[in-house]
C-alpha cells in the first residue's frame, strides 16, 4: 500500500503542475483524464508486479458484476496456470483437450490417442466450444458397446468428448494386465451382481480421480478445492440429482438413456480392444503401411518415454545395427505380446527372483521361460534376441533384468513419471539445470 500511496502522490503532484497553467475548463478536465489514466496504469503495473513476486494482488473498490456459474467456471479454467499447480496428468489433459462445452474441458477422442502417444499436442488456437447442437450431434453417433472394435476411438476422430475422470480412467486401463481385468471389473461392481451400471461405474470414476488428487504435493490443496469446486463436480452426486453430463465413452458403454449394464466379457473386450488399439498406432506409424517394422524401429518404441540420456539411446541404436546387421522384422502378432507382458513386470521380477541368486544377469532361455511362468505368454525368439540385443551391453549374451525392468516401467507409464514430465517456467527451468548437470556427470 505504500508504494501504491507513494505513486498516487507522484501523479497528484505531475497532475497539478500541469493544471496550474491550463485556463481553460475543457483543458482542465483532460488534465483530470490523464490523471485517471494514469492512476488505472499505476494499479495495474502494480498488481503484475505484485503477481510476479507471487504476493496477493491488490483489492480495489470497484464495483463488481456476478457472472453466472458456467462463466465462472471458463474463466477459472483460463486462468488456472497462474492459482494452482496442476496434477502432471491435469497438465497432460489440459493440453490436449481441444474442446470445452459449459466451461468444462473435454477430450475428443483424436486428442486422447495423441496425449498417450505423441509428446506434445498439435497447434491450435484456443478450444472450439461446443453448442448444445454439437454434442447432441456427437452422442446420436456414438456406436453401442456392441459395435466396440480396435479402431473405435480412431473412427470417432473428433466426433466425440471425453472428460477427465474417464481420461484417468483410460490411462489407467492401459497399464492393466490382462489378469488384472477381472478386478478391475470386480472394483466397479459394487452390489455383486456380476454386472456394472451406469452409477456404479460414475462412482468409481470419483475414485481415480481423488487418486490422481492424492499424487499432489501438500501445497497444491488449495488448488485441488478449486478444481473440485470448478472443474469436477462429484460425479456420483450428479448423477443421483440427474445432471451428469453424457459423454462418448457413457453412451458407448451404457447406451443413449443410461439404462444399459455390462457383464465381465463385455468389460474386458472394451479394455483390451483399447490397449490393442493404442499399440496398433504405435506400430503402425513405424510400419508405414507395410506388415513389419525393423529391429530398430522396435526399439525406438520401446526405448520412448524412458529416462535415458540422449548420448546412452543413441548408443543402444548404433549397437543394434552392429549386432543385426540384417534386418529380419517384427509382425504385430509378434510385436503386441512383447507389449501386454510389460503390463505384468511386477509378476516378472517377482518370478526373475526366483530363478537368479542376488540379481545376477539371465541368459534367453531363462527370460523366455521368466515371461512364460508369470504372464502365460509366449514371446517370439526373434523378439527376445531383440531386446538382449538392446540391453546386453557387453555382449556377453546375458541380461541385467533389474535394470531393464527399471527402464521398462518408465514406458509403460508413458511419460507420467515424475523425472519425465515436461515442464514449463521456473519449474522447466529447474529441470533444465538438473538434467544438464547429469549429463554432464555422465560425460565426466
Amino acid at each position: 500500500m505504500a508504494a501504491s500511496r507513494r505513486i498516487f502522490t507522484q501523479l497528484r503532484n505531475s497532475t497539478t503542475l500541469l493544471t496550474k497553467n491550463v485556463p481553460t475548463s475543457g483543458s482542465r478536465r483532460g488534465a483530470a483524464v490523464l490523471y485517471a489514466a494514469g492512476a488505472v496504469g499505476a494499479i495495474t503495473g502494480l498488481v503484475y508486479a505484485r503477481r510476479r513476486r507471487g504476493e496477493a494482488t491488490i483489492q480495489v473498490g470497484l464495483p463488481v458484476v456476478m457472472a453466472k456459474e458456467e462463466e465462472e467456471k471458463r474463466k477459472f479454467w483460463q486462468r488456472a496456470p497462474l492459482q494452482h499447480k496442476m496434477s502432471d496428468r491435469e497438465r497432460r489433459f489440459r493440453e490436449f483437450s481441444s474442446v470445452e462445452y459449459k466451461g468444462q474441458m473435454y477430450m475428443t477422442p483424436r486428442d486422447f490417442l495423441e496425449s498417450v502417444t505423441e509428446e506434445r499436442p498439435r497447434p491450435r488456437i484456443g478450444r472450439r466450444p461446443l453448442m448444445d447442437d454439437d454434442v447432441s450431434h456427437m452422442l446420436k453417433k456414438t456406436p453401442s458397446r456392441h459395435k466396440g472394435s480396435t479402431k473405435f476411438f480412431r473412427s470417432m476422430h473428433e466426433e466425440g468428448m471425453i472428460s477427465f475422470t474417464e481420461y484417468l480412467f483410460l490411462l489407467c486401463i492401459l497399464t492393466k494386465p490382462h489378469a488384472g481385468f477381472n478386478i478391475a471389473f470386480n472394483m466397479f461392481d459394487t452390489d455383486g451382481n456380476q454386472r456394472v451400471d451406469k452409477n456404479e461405474f460414475m462412482v468409481l470414476q470419483e475414485i481415480f480421480r481423488k487418486k490422481n488428487d492424492k499424487r499432489k504435493a501438500k501445497e497444491e490443496a488449495e488448488g485441488v478445492s478449486a478444481v473440485q469446486k470448478y472443474g469436477r463436480q462429484k460425479e456420483a452426486q450428479l448423477l443421483a440429482d440427474g445432471n451428469v453430463q453424457d459423454t462418448t465413452l457413457l453412451v458407448h458403454l451404457f447406451g443413449v438413456k443410461g439404462t444399459d449394464d455390462l457383464n465381465f466379457q463385455e468389460f474386458y473386450k472394451f479394455m483390451d480392444n483399447l490397449q490393442t488399439e493404442i499399440l496398433e498406432l504405435e506400430f503402425l506409424e513405424f510400419a508405414r503401411g507395410m506388415p513389419t517394422i525393423s529391429e530398430i524401429e522396435f526399439a525406438q518404441i520401446l526405448l520412448r518415454y524412458t529416462h535415458l540420456p540422449d548420448a546412452a539411446h543413441d548408443a543402444i541404436i548404433e549397437r543394434l545395427k552392429d549386432r543385426i546387421p540384417e534386418e529380419k522384422g517384427i509382425t504385430f502378432d509378434q510385436f503386441k505380446p512383447f507389449f501386454q507382458f510389460l503390463n505384468n513386470l511386477d509378476d516378472f521380477a517377482i518370478a526373475m527372483q526366483m530363478y537368479t541368486f542376488a540379481n545376477q544377469p539371465v541368459e534367453q532361455a531363462e527370460f523366455q521361460r521368466a515371461v512364460k511362468v508369470s504372464t502365460g505368454i509366449d514371446l517370439a525368439p526373434h523378439v527376445i534376441n531383440t531386446v538382449f540385443q538392446i540391453f546386453d551391453e557387453d555382449g556377453d549374451g546375458k541380461l541385467s533384468h533389474k535394470e531393464f525392468i527399471s527402464v521398462m516401467k518408465d514406458r509403460i507409464h508413458r511419460g507420467f513419471r515424475s523425472h519425465l514430465i515436461k515442464h514449463e517456467g521456473w519449474d522447466g527451468y529447474k529441470a533444465c539445470v538438473v538434467h544438464e548437470m547429469r549429463q554432464a556427470a555422465l560425460h565426466q
